[in-house]
Order: structure tokens, then sequence, then C-alpha cells
């Protein structure tokens, strides 16, 4: 059906659409009593006189034809919609799939303080679904992480840095490693800006950068990122196997829970916790490293 209205719309209009995917439809009454249906879509690109987003990721359609059935996409009733599309962008084919919001847009249910019960009271704000870690002048409000813990997991998170910030997306955190200062403990994908950061220069042959195993494993020098706009984090863990992606390129996989994984360990600044990398599950954080960093549409898919 839905190539079908893409397909009539193509030739009605000329427009260039590619790759939509539906996100939704409502139905609507107009103050005349005229009942109409929205639809709504993401497209990777798409040109032509529609109703879209602001950052031009989705666009809706009134299509008073709609209206004739309730069982339009294989729908019971025309009530599936997705209302801040365009701030989680939580799709329907990705609810489909199995994907979850672990950041709904508007608050920091689901996530806490490291130690605590309640998120941290500072440095963090939210507004049009974009979690902003704040700089401080010295202080930080500290890292949030997730209440519930994963094990088999597809994480992705949409990340924007400002000039010279460092910051990073942990997993397998145990919460009651690190009791002292500085971060929970785990396994960390790097995000920092590798022209303006030392650390950058620090490590191993480039272990701290942007998409790093943090201190472990390097990831490759050319890598697909635009300081200026959002980028796309993606971490896959099936058991052992672990890969970080970065705008839907592979930069590294690794094994853990072997012999060479645990002598990798013992050569990092993590050779001093135990079992470090190792265990089935972990919570997942987001890193407040006293710099100023976006966050946005935060999903996870839990690997079966």
């Amino acid at each position: 059906m839905l190539a079908s209205v893409i397909r009539e719309m193509r030739e009605e209009t000329g427009l260039l659409i590619e790759h939509p995917v539906l996100c939704g439809i409502k139905d609507w009454m107009r103050e005349d009593g005229t009942r109409f249906i929205v639809a709504l879509y993401h497209a990777d690109r798409f040109t032509g006189e529609l109703n879209s987003s602001e950052e031009g990721r989705m666009f809706w359609i009134e299509r008073e034809e709609f209206a004739k059935t309730n069982t339009i996409w294989g729908m019971k009733d025309v009530l599936r919609v997705c209302d801040e599309a365009e701030y989680s962008e939580m799709f329907y084919s990705e609810e489909k799939e199995g994907w979850v919001l672990l950041f709904n847009g508007k608050n920091l249910d689901g996530w806490t303080s490291v130690g605590k019960d309640v998120p941290p009271a500072f440095g963090w704000e939210i507004e049009n679904g974009v979690m902003t870690v704040r700089k401080q002048d010295g202080k930080r409000g500290g890292d949030i992480i997730t209440r519930a813990q994963y094990s088999d997991f597809a994480l992705k998170v949409d990340f924007r840095i400002t000039k010279g910030a460092n910051s990073g997306i942990k997993y397998f955190v145990n919460p009651d490693m690190n009791k002292g200062a500085g971060s929970a403990i785990g396994c960390e994908f790097q995000i920092l800006d590798d022209d303006k950061h030392p650390d950058a220069k620090l490590g191993v042959k480039g272990n701290r950068k942007l998409g790093s195993l943090y201190d472990l494993i390097p990831a490759p020098k050319n890598k697909p990122f635009n300081k200026k706009e959002f980028n796309t984090a993606t971490i896959i863990v099936k058991g052992n196997h672990v890969e970080h992606w970065l705008n839907g390129v592979k930069l590294i996989e690794y094994d853990r829970n072997n012999d060479m994984w645990n002598a990798l360990v013992a050569y990092s600044k993590y050779k001093n916790w135990p079992n470090f990398g190792n265990p089935e599950e972990g919570n997942i954080l987001l890193q407040d490293h006293g710099d100023e960093v976006w966050f946005k549409n935060v999903k996870i898919k839990e690997l079966k």
C-alpha cells in the first residue's frame, strides 16, 4: 500500500522521495466536520511542496481518500501515530522490529545518577527532544546511567559535540565498581573532538580517539563524522562479540572473555579493575566529562 501511495504521489506531483518509511497515521476531524487522515513519513531525502519538520527528515500528507477504510496498512483502527516523531524519531517500522526508546525526549525517566536513585540535580537540560550536557565552569552534574541492565543488544545514540569536547557512551557498566572519584567503569565508545582535545594524542596508536573502544582498540583514522551535525553511534553486542559503528560504517569489532581480551585489558588503564569488560550484562551510561555535548534518539533493541 505504501509503495503504491508513494508512486501515485510521484506521478501526481513530481516529488522526489528517497527511501520513505511510514511512521504513523492519525485520524483527524476538521472544524467543518470533514474527516481526513494525516500520514507521517520519514525519508532519507525529499523535495517538493510538502509539510515537513525543520530538520527536513519528517513530512506528512493529508489524504482524504485514506478515510475510506479503517484497515489501511493492516491496522484495525486508524490510531497509530508518532506525535513527536521529529523529536524521538521512533518509527512504526522500528517499533515492529523491537526497538525501544531509552530517552523519551521529555525527561530522564529510566535514568539515574551513579550511586543515587535520582538523575543529576544540574548539568543536564532537555529541550525539543535533545539532552544537553552543559559546561558548568569546572563543576559537573555527573553521568547518567540506565536503571535497567542489558546483555545482548543493539544501541543507537545520536550525538553532536562542541569544539574541543570529550564525552562517551559506556556499556557493561558496573556502578558498584568505582566508589571513588571519576566516572563509573565500563567499556566506552569514545566521543571526542580528535582535532582539539588533548586526549586524542594520549593512549596507544589513537585508542582514545572518536569511535575507539577507549584506551583499548583504536578506530580508523578515516571515519564518517561531521562536527557540525548530529552523528549516530551504534554499539552491537551479541554474546562476547562487540561492534562499534559510526553513521552506518563499522569502525571496530572485538571479542571479550578470552585470553587475548584479558591481555589487552592488562596493558590498559583498566588493568586494576577485576573482570573488566567480561560481565554478562551491565548498565548503559552517557558521560558528563565537563564539556557541552548533545544527545538524542537514544534507543535500544534487545537481541535474542
